[in-house]
């Protein structure tokens, strides 16, 4: 409903739940959903909220990249991060960095966690303690993710194959510097810390398709395993 709350989750079966809450606590015509991405953003259009609450982990462990794309296309948006588990601090700072006004976490207790949402009820931006300290910590303010270019997306997709740094060199048709200083942008972009990241988020978010993906078989120099102290090979004989 226009001017109300939009709660985002994958807990289906809480929703009748966190709405009967939000509305006890005093947030107003609640709506809640599992949508997501497209379909999240034509909710959005079409109820106009005044306020969106996301669950940290909607998207997992991409849910601070995917709030930069949802933050471009609704800037004007009072969005918060509502987090019911252990969510990583150095991860979560990427919420507010990205566009959300407030961050909310009950591990850090429940006396903080009502706080929070009751700051934010009131329209007013809340940042978990914790998660504001990650930020001051930071010599320089930290960069909001950016879109992927369609040469960030090549490389991803690349990496996912297996390539190392010197074959997406030579299939692109770049310097192997070139290919660390993209793969550095895309790392920061996704707020992810190597590949094994990089790769899990883009097969969730669907960068990556099932059908995209290829053994590309190599020639493999097979060595002998170093045969321990004490012990002769299997069969062998001693020769008098």
């Amino acid at each position: 409903m226009v001017g109300g709350t939009l709660a985002v989750s994958r807990a289906v079966n809480l929703h009748g739940f966190y709405r009967e809450k939000l509305e006890g606590s005093g947030f107003t015509n609640v709506t809640v959903t599992a949508t997501d991405k497209d379909g999240l953003n034509m909710i959005i259009r079409e109820i106009k909220p005044r306020l969106l609450l996301l669950d940290s982990i909607f998207y997992k462990c991409c849910t601070p990249f995917m709030m930069a794309d949802l933050h471009k296309q609704f800037p004007k948006l009072n969005i918060a991060v509502i987090s019911m588990t252990d969510f990583p601090d150095d991860l979560a700072m990427y919420f507010i960095v990205n566009g959300a006004r407030s961050y909310v976490n009950l591990w850090e207790g429940i006396e903080q966690f009502l706080k929070g949402l009751e700051t934010i009820r009131r329209g007013d931006n809340f940042v978990s303690p914790e998660v504001q300290r990650r930020i001051e910590l930071r010599t320089e303010y930290p960069e909001p993710s950016g879109r992927l270019t369609d040469r960030q997306v090549e490389i991803i997709k690349l990496v996912a194959n297996g390539f190392t740094g010197a074959e997406i060199a030579e299939t692109l048709f770049i310097s192997e510097r070139s290919v660390d200083n993209r793969k550095s942008e895309i790392y920061m972009a996704m707020n992810v810390r190597n590949e094994n990241e990089l790769i899990r988020v883009a097969i969730f978010l669907g960068i990556i398709k099932a059908d995209e993906l290829y053994f590309y078989g190599r020639d493999y120099v097979l060595r002998p395993l170093p045969m321990k102290k004490g012990k002769r090979k299997k069969n062998s004989r001693r020769i008098a």
